[in-house]
């Protein structure tokens, strides 16, 4: 019989809005992420690093000293130069373990590709959810805005890169391509359950890609073990659109002090150095970019 046709990455994250990959790291790399993690994860939940996602609060800004009190969610800016372990969690990022990914998704060559965002979500001190959303249409947007947002070329491509097993996204698979049906709209904001929605599920070394507009919330459980890679890397199409959803997390502050000489691939190396130049420029061009969601 003849062979199967294997349908691309690109085809499935345009017909269902997410795409998942197996194993994309080998064992021993894993092993390294784990160990780099588990360092930042004590210092955020210390206090000792202010670059938090805390409990409660579902986008930025988030106020570092309620860290201690309410608990965290995330670790912000893996690749800040005062980050501990950061050599590992740049390589990861400008690796081309993830980046042919990107290629592919986006259509582009490395050329094209922007530096956008690495952060770290972890487990909660306390169960916290996320309430369904889209990360850059507000809920109040009519049917009519939904889709003018949704007809948009992305510009990005942004992941989850599990290192233990995790079943924390939620999402509605094609809901990226449409506006929300009336009992999405009429909705609870922290509804348990949709019509159609599934649990992306991810082995350790397993990476989903999804589109950032599709339907989708986040549920964490503070019994589980929990350290997802949280990433998106741009293309120079983008404006200042991408800018805002980049810009508002205060990546601008640091990004031109990220030491790219610890990547031992001198072709990653450069290609890591064009795309911070062009986050650098969409950046400047971009001016006061503000806050995509609130809450």
């Amino acid at each position: 019989m003849p062979a199967q046709n294997t349908p691309s990455h690109l085809a499935n994250l345009q017909r269902d809005g997410f795409v998942v990959i197996k194993s994309i790291v080998s064992p021993e790399r894993l092993e390294t992420l784990r160990s780099a993690s588990r360092k930042a994860e004590q210092l955020a939940r210390s206090g000792q690093w202010p670059h938090v996602r805390t409990v409660g609060k579902q986008f930025p800004p988030w106020n570092h000293e309620e860290a201690l009190e309410k608990g965290i969610w995330g670790v912000q800016h893996l690749m800040n130069p005062q980050m501990p372990g950061r050599e590992t969690f740049t390589e990861l990022y400008f690796s081309e373990a993830i980046l042919s990914i990107v290629r592919e998704l986006l259509q582009c060559e490395d050329d094209e590709l922007v530096m956008e965002l690495f952060n770290m979500l972890v487990r909660p001190d306390s169960d916290f959810e996320l309430r369904w959303h889209r990360d850059d249409i507000p809920a109040e947007a009519s049917p009519e805005e939904e889709m003018e947002r949704l007809g948009r070329p992305a510009f990005h491509a942004q992941y989850n890169f599990a290192l233990w097993e995790d079943e924390s996204l939620i999402l509605v698979p094609g809901s990226h391509r449409r506006a929300r049906t009336e009992a999405e709209r009429n909705a609870g904001p922290f509804e348990k359950e949709l019509p159609g929605q599934i649990i992306v599920r991810l082995e350790p070394g397993d990476i989903a890609f999804y589109n950032n507009n599709i339907l989708h919330r986040g549920a964490y459980d503070s019994k589980r073990e929990r350290v997802t890679l949280h990433g998106s890397v741009g293309h120079v199409g983008g404006s200042k659109l991408r800018a805002r959803n980049v810009l508002q997390h205060g990546i601008g502050s640091w990004v031109d002090e990220v030491d790219f000489s610890v990547m031992k691939d001198e072709s990653e190396r450069k290609r890591a150095e064009g795309m911070r130049e062009r986050l650098v420029k969409l950046g400047s061009e971009s001016g006061e970019v503000g806050y995509s969601l609130q809450g």
